[in-house]
């Protein structure tokens, strides 16, 4: 098993990247780390990840799933980043476990992968926006499991979060 983790270079959801890194760990999941911009990517809270793949030299055929970490640089950079989208729609079109916490299910929304699906987003004006003009049916429990797709509402459900992930590749 191996997955592709996506946090933005800068402002990136410290715990929601550090608690499911050491829990794929402890369960044998192999992962790398993807940015929009490779190099010392620095967490709100203050966290330093060291990455050198940058979202568009990632091949999807090489993962088994993709986890999009949260925190205010998804919504600056991710949302709109051109590279990850399709890089969300391969993973998604092949079966793939995709995934998202806090404010990056809004990826997937704009990927268009969430029409008609069950999702939750950590709550602002925007991202319930974003989610009702992408037919995203909201649902405010912290974990939400519709087929490969995971989303959490934040920081809180990152252990919840990186357990449904676990299971979801075990299937």
């Amino acid at each position: 098993m191996k997955l592709l983790m996506v946090i933005a270079h800068e402002k990136f959801r410290d715990e929601e990247y550090l608690i499911p890194a050491q829990a794929f760990a402890e369960a044998g999941i192999d992962f790398d780390v993807a940015t929009d911009q490779p190099g010392s990517c620095m967490g709100m809270l203050g966290e330093t990840v060291e990455v050198k793949q940058s979202i568009k030299e990632s091949d999807p055929s090489l993962y088994d799933g993709i986890v999009i970490v949260g925190g205010p640089g998804a919504a600056e950079y991710l949302w709109t980043d051109a590279d990850l989208r399709p890089l969300i729609r391969a993973m998604h079109g092949d079966g793939k476990v995709v995934a998202a916490i806090c404010l990056a299910p809004v990826v997937l929304a704009y990927a268009g992968i969430l029409e008609g699906r069950q999702a939750t987003v950590f709550k602002t004006r925007l991202s319930e926006k974003s989610f009702a003009d992408k037919g995203a049916i909201f649902t405010d429990i912290p974990v939400v499991v519709d087929g490969t797709i995971i989303t959490a509402n934040g920081p809180l459900a990152a252990t919840a979060f990186a357990e449904e992930v676990i299971i979801a590749l075990s299937c």
